[in-house]
């Protein structure tokens, strides 16, 4: 689970060969305890739950880096090595 970016206790990271249950490219995240599914580009919440001032993080960090969020899961689906991204700041 290759890790993409940290940013105020969040880990971004994306699986190799992840679209099969989703179907869409999309990152997860994890914090503390708690893990969330976000979709590319839209930054949609599929699966899980983050609290909401974190959630709105990811949503902005999504949108400032759409084109690079999938040119990694172009990489990720055909297993290929990932690139980190710059975390929010």
């Amino acid at each position: 689970m290759p890790t993409l970016s940290m940013f105020y206790g969040l880990v971004v990271f994306m699986y190799a060969k992840d679209n099969q249950k989703h179907h869409i490219p999309h990152i997860h995240v994890e914090y503390q305890d708690e893990e969330a599914v976000f979709s590319i580009p839209e930054g949609k919440l599929l699966e899980g739950k983050l609290p909401n001032k974190k959630t709105q993080l990811v949503k902005a960090w999504i949108i400032i880096n759409q084109e690079d969020l999938m040119a990694n899961w172009n990489l990720a689906i055909k297993g290929n090595t990932l690139f980190k991204i710059k975390p929010l700041i």
